[in-house]
């Protein structure tokens, strides 16, 4: 059984998500992860053969690459 990631929940909760301690401890384990976004729903990940294909769509050094890079 591996120990609870405190650190990495702290982190998240008081940190990223800015909530008040207060409201972060009075917070269920549930209702911590729905705001977290652990219940959101998680594409497939990334195959070789999709990187692939971006990679030729869109080459380093394009022009449009870099005008994508300088936009503000």
């Amino acid at each position: 059984m591996r120990a609870f990631p405190w650190e990495a929940v702290l982190d998240a909760g008081l940190c990223r998500l800015r909530l008040d301690p207060t409201v972060f401890w009075g917070l269920s384990l549930a209702e911590f992860t729905a705001m977290a976004g652990g219940l959101a729903r998680r594409g497939e990940r990334l195959k070789r053969e999709g990187l692939e294909r971006l990679m030729s769509a869109y080459p380093d050094g394009s022009s449009e690459g870099a005008r994508l890079s300088t936009a503000p």
